[in-house]
């Protein structure tokens, strides 16, 4: 970033009546503006810190506070120009209502397919592909967890070793299973969601299950017996801890690892091939944002979600409350009347579940999201959205949901915004690859699939230069434009899923848990 005697702000619309200051550190009070930036003449009245907002004109008692050329809320008081428009100053718009919307009104901009381009992946029978091959052990209850763990380790241990062409092992470890109101209506989303992980592109097909015995979702009722193509009449292959012939903890863990071995024989004959990249199915996210995240690295990817469509592949985008702000932008958007529809029907269901907890989307934004310069979700959600680039959404997915070979195109994984729960969501959903941004900084990774973390400033990859994986911040510094970065972004991917590349995240083998999205009683 420009240091202080070069002040640098950046507005992202020219109506709008603020900008964010760019530098390292922000702004002290008394600074004078320079020519060549929003706000050229102006002296600060106030510090202002890096990715907070300043104010270019003075903005009336009750006017609107415009970024992005949206009223991101209003003036509590009269603000003078010069000075820092923070969440204290501001009345946060309501949410937009979900009727008299505009559906499937826009045309997207027409581009010519992108063709040429490949990844070395591995081809599953289903026809789907994957850019990593992982033995996965599905669970079905947080009981078998530890016994499971210590499988896994003797198993990397023991056999791993003897199996070079497979990536790794691990267990699909979560919270739920029992002590849930299984037959409630709304368990299916945590029940289809353990179910469609299990069938992720990057296991090869592989479904290894370890059951205690006892628990409510028993895995005959997870994964049906004849309902999916690779689990036969008999039901998928168990291993259930509670049967008699285990006499002892080591029994246990020599039964697992016995079950292990024809599975990782299956996994060690697959090999690498050339596949198209329209066999990439990305899942993009945002955590930790920050004011520069809807200038630097989700325009970015947005454009690089562009070049995966127009290459016939599939991206995912989701957060509920991160878009809600935004709707119109994508019921608009929508590839045909009844795909707008179906993105008002989740979110509809999103606001009810927001008020059974008598909380509503106020509740998302974070210390450090308003620490970086986000005031609110509405303007969270204008910078959120540009990570979907420009493409029609022909597809909206609920929850847990896996998508179908033929959906493909920019599709509206509706999910919650936590980034544990939401990177659970789009696992199930397919993703063979993750692409996540970030302006506060995050160590979050996924076990079961190579995440791409992408800084949203120079100084957070600089201090973080072990950690994030492409430096958007670039782009604020005058390096790059967004087409290069998003150019760039799209051939990492590619790289990453061949297996050519590590992201920091495989490397150090950081892995969050799973967090299955649970809106079901617990009892």
């Amino acid at each position: 970033m420009s240091e202080a005697r070069h002040p640098l702000t950046i507005r992202m619309h020219g109506e709008d009546n603020v900008a964010i200051v760019a530098n390292d550190g922000g702004l002290p009070e008394g600074t004078r503006l320079p020519e060549g930036v929003p706000g050229a003449g102006l002296v600060l009245r106030d510090k202002v810190p890096q990715g907070h907002k300043v104010a270019l004109t003075d903005i009336a008692e009750g006017a609107p506070v415009l970024r992005y050329r949206v009223p991101i809320g209003y003036a509590l008081k009269p603000i003078p120009a010069g000075s820092w428009v923070h969440e204290g100053r501001l009345q946060m718009p309501s949410a937009r209502a979900l009727e008299g919307l505009p559906m499937a009104t826009v045309k997207p901009p027409v581009h010519e397919p992108l063709a040429g381009y490949t990844f070395e992946g591995y081809r599953n029978a289903d026809g789907s592909v994957g850019t990593r091959n992982i033995l996965a052990i599905t669970t079905t209850v947080q009981c078998v967890a530890g016994v499971v763990a210590q499988a896994v380790a003797r198993i990397k241990a023991e056999l791993l070793p003897l199996y070079p062409n497979v990536d790794d092992v691990i267990g699909l470890e979560h919270s739920y299973g029992c002590g849930v109101a299984i037959d409630a209506p709304d368990a299916v989303i945590p029940i289809r969601t353990l179910k469609n992980i299990s069938l992720n592109p990057n296991f090869g097909g592989e479904v290894m299950v370890v059951s205690l015995g006892c628990e409510k979702l028993q895995p005959s009722r997870l994964l049906p017996p004849g309902t999916l193509p690779i689990i036969d009449e008999r039901g998928p292959e168990t291993v259930c801890l509670q049967d008699d012939a285990h006499v002892g903890f080591m029994s246990m863990l020599d039964d697992i690892l016995q079950s292990a071995r024809p599975h990782l024989e299956r996994l060690n004959a697959r090999r690498r091939e050339t596949v198209p990249a329209s066999e990439l199915v990305v899942g993009v996210q945002c955590g930790g944002s920050d004011a520069f995240s809807g200038v630097t690295a989700n325009p970015a990817v947005g454009f690089c979600a562009d070049l995966i469509v127009r290459a016939g592949g599939t991206v995912m985008f989701s957060e509920n409350t991160e878009v809600r702000d935004a709707v119109e932008q994508l019921t608009s958007r929508a590839a045909a009347p009844e795909v707008a529809e179906a993105i008002v029907r989740e979110l509809r269901w999103y606001d009810r579940y927001l008020e059974r907890g008598r909380v509503d989307r106020a509740a998302n934004t974070t210390p450090g999201n308003k620490a970086g310069g986000l005031a609110n979700i509405v303007e969270k959600a204008m910078g959120s959205i540009v990570k979907s680039g420009s493409a029609a959404i022909s597809h909206v997915l609920p929850p847990g949901e896996k998508l179908l070979r033929e959906q493909r195109g920019l599709v509206y994984a509706a999910t919650p915004a936590s980034d544990f729960i939401c990177g659970t969501l789009q696992l199930a959903a397919g993703m063979n690859v993750h692409v996540f941004t970030t302006g506060r900084g995050t160590p979050y990774g996924l076990a079961q699939c190579p995440v791409v973390k992408v800084a949203t400033r120079s100084d957070l990859a600089r201090r973080w230069h072990d950690l994030m994986d492409l430096n958007a911040g670039r782009i604020a510094d005058g390096e790059a434009s967004i087409e290069e970065m998003g150019w760039e972004m799209f051939r990492l991917l590619l790289d990453v899923a061949s297996g050519r590349k590590k992201t920091w995240a495989e490397r150090w083998k950081l892995h969050n848990a799973l967090v299955l999205f649970n809106p079901a009683p617990v009892t």
